[in-house]
C-alpha cells in the first residue's frame, strides 16, 4: 500500500464529520459472516464511530467486544463498528480516508513506518504493553536468552525478519554465525526436529499445541526490546479537534478490559459467542497470556493503555538503526505518539498489574 498516496486523500474532519463518518448500521463486524449486534436499547441520536483493526477480531480485542456486549461505549453516547483486518486488508487507509474515525496496528513499527512515509497518524494508546512475538524451542535445544541463538537451526516468517533484525542489532550478535531458514505459521518443523527455533505470537495457543508442554519461550522483551502491541491510533486532525471523542472511547475501552481481567472466562464466552469462529476451550487457554501482555507493573501504576513516549523514542531508534526506515524521514517520538488521551482519561483506565 502507498501510503504516500493515502495521505493525499486527508481532510480536516470536523466534530459532525468525525461522528457521521461511520457506517450507518449498529452492528460490529466480528470476522467472516459474523456480526455482533449492538444493544438493541441504543439512543437514535447515539453517534456511529468506526474502528478500523489490523487483524481478524479475536482475543487481542476481546475488551472492546466486552465493552461493547456491557454497552459501555453506549453508556459514552456510541454505536461502534469493528472492522476487521487480514492479510489482504488495509489497516491505514480508511482511518487517514476518515471512513474509520481510529484504528489498531498490531505492532507500534506499523504505525512508525506509516508515519515516517507521511500519513499524519499518532499513538494514543497500547492494548499491549508488549508485543505477542517470541521465539519458541524445545528442552534438547534450549534458547532461554538471545547468546542462545548460536549453533541453532532457526525458522522465520518472512514478516519476522525486521523483528529478528532488530534484536541482533539490540543485543549485538554476530548475524553470520546464525543459521536461518524461513518457514510458515506451522510449528511443526520444531516438534520434528528439522529446526531448534522457531518465531510465532504465544497468544497463537492452538498453533502451539504440538511442542507439547516444555516449550521454552524467549520473548522480545527478554532481549530489552520494547515493542508495545496493538496500539490504537487516529489522525492528528483528530486527535486535536475530537479528542474528547477518542477519550469516551478510551474510557470505554478500559472499562472492557478491567472487566475481563475481574471475570477473564465470562469475558472468553462473550467474545467466543460473538465470533463462533473461536474454539471456546483454546481460547480460555489463551486468556491468560492475554492479560499477561495487557496488564504489567507498569499499567498498575499508570492504568490500562498506557505507555510511555521514551518507550517509542528507543523503538524509533532501534528502527533507524536496522534502516527500516529505508531513506524516509526519522519520525519524532513526539509527533508519532501522544499521551495526551491517556491524560484525560487517567482516572477512568483500571490500574492492574
Amino acid at each position: 500500500m502507498n501510503t504516500k498516496a493515502s495521505t493525499n486523500i486527508t481532510g480536516k474532519l470536523n466534530r459532525r464529520r468525525f461522528l457521521q463518518a461511520g457506517a450507518a448500521t449498529g452492528v460490529i463486524a466480528m470476522g467472516p459472516g459474523v456480526s455482533l449486534l449492538m444493544p438493541a436499547d441504543a439512543r437514535a441520536d447515539t453517534a456511529k464511530l468506526t474502528v478500523q483493526y489490523d487483524w481478524l477480531i479475536g482475543n487481542g480485542q476481546i475488551g472492546d467486544v466486552v465493552a461493547v456486549d456491557k454497552g459501555y461505549f453506549k453508556d459514552e453516547g456510541f454505536e461502534i463498528e469493528m472492522i476487521p483486518g487480514g492479510p489482504n486488508s488495509a489497516t491505514l487507509a480508511p482511518v487517514v480516508s476518515g471512513q474509520a474515525q481510529l484504528g489498531q496496528f498490531s505492532g507500534v513499527s506499523q504505525l512508525l513506518l506509516a508515519r515516517a512515509a507521511g500519513a499524519p497518524v499518532r499513538v494514543f494508546a497500547t492494548g499491549y504493553q508488549q508485543a505477542p512475538f517470541a521465539y519458541f524451542s524445545l528442552p534438547k535445544a534450549p534458547v532461554h536468552k538471545p547468546e542462545d541463538l548460536y549453533g541453532k537451526r532457526i525458522g522465520i516468517q518472512p514478516t519476522a525478519r525486521a523483528t529478528l533484525d532488530a534484536l541482533i542489532a539490540k543485543t549485538g550478535l554476530d548475524a553470520s554465525k546464525l543459521n536461518i531458514s524461513t518457514m510458515g505459521f506451522d510449528m511443526t518443523p520444531l516438534a520434528a526436529g528439522e529446526l531448534d527455533v522457531v518465531t510465532g505470537w504465544i497468544t497463537n495457543t492452538q498453533a502451539l499445541a504440538v511442542l507439547g508442554p516444555d516449550k521454552i519461550t524467549m520473548m522480545e522483551g527478554d532481549a530489552g526490546i520494547m515493542d508495545p502491541g496493538n496500539v490504537y491510533f487516529a489522525t492528528d486532525s483528530a486527535i486535536e479537534e475530537n479528542a474528547d471523542i477518542l477519550a469516551r472511547f478510551l474510557k470505554a475501552a478500559a472499562r472492557g478490559w478491567g472487566y475481563t481481567y475481574e471475570n477473564p472466562e465470562e469475558a472468553v464466552e462473550i467474545t467466543v459467542a460473538a465470533n463462533p469462529n473461536l474454539d471456546l476451550d483454546i481460547e480460555k487457554q489463551t486468556i491468560p497470556l492475554v492479560l499477561k501482555l495487557s496488564f504489567d507493573e507498569g499499567t498498575a501504576e499508570n492504568g490500562w493503555g498506557s505507555f510511555q513516549i521514551s518507550e517509542i523514542s528507543e523503538q524509533i531508534e532501534l528502527m533507524n538503526e536496522i534502516g527500516m526506515f529505508n531513506g524516509a524521514t526519522t519520525p519524532a517520538a513526539g509527533e508519532a505518539a501522544t499521551t495526551a488521551i491517556l491524560d484525560m482519561t487517567a482516572a477512568d483506565r483500571p490500574k492492574y498489574g
